[in-house]
């Protein structure tokens, strides 16, 4: 059984449409996301590339798309030791209910000793902290300090 798994479900007060712009927006998504820029076409099989200060951190590849309700990538950083790893799996669904939308994120298929799960075990909940604050406020959380 795959223990390197991360299961996060938090409720926005947003319309699906809103979120799903949020996660697919590069103007949108460098304001919560430690200013990165995630851009593609968001079609299966494209490229999704992450830009943070103009370079290429992560590249992954859309393996499903149904906006405004479903979201399956790889998962690859690029940098440092994080490199090394292959591509692991994201999967983010999103089901409106009046005006609160459920964001439901899966990211697995780690390698055993996964550096990229560790990292993302406390990265994926501020990064959804903050775009749940975005939606909610109009601001997203401001950085930690050290980040």
């Amino acid at each position: 059984m795959d223990d390197q798994v991360i299961a996060i479900t938090l409720y926005i007060r947003a319309t699906a449409a809103e979120v799903w712009r949020a996660l697919t927006d590069p103007d949108v998504t460098q304001s919560y996301w430690g200013r990165t820029r995630i851009e593609s076409d968001w079609t299966t099989g494209s490229t999704i590339r992450y830009r943070r200060d103009g370079d290429v951190v992560d590249e992954h590849v859309v393996l499903e798309v149904d906006p405004p309700r479903r979201l399956v990538h790889t998962f690859h950083p690029l940098f440092g030791e994080f490199g090394d790893e292959p591509p692991s799996r994201v999967q983010i669904d999103l089901e409106q209910a009046g005006e609160v939308t459920r964001l439901a994120l899966r990211h697995d298929g780690f390698p055993p000793a996964s550096k990229v799960f560790t990292a993302c075990s406390g990265g994926w909940p501020l990064i959804l902290s903050s775009l749940k604050t975005l939606l909610e406020t109009g601001s997203p959380l401001p950085e930690p300090a050290g980040a």
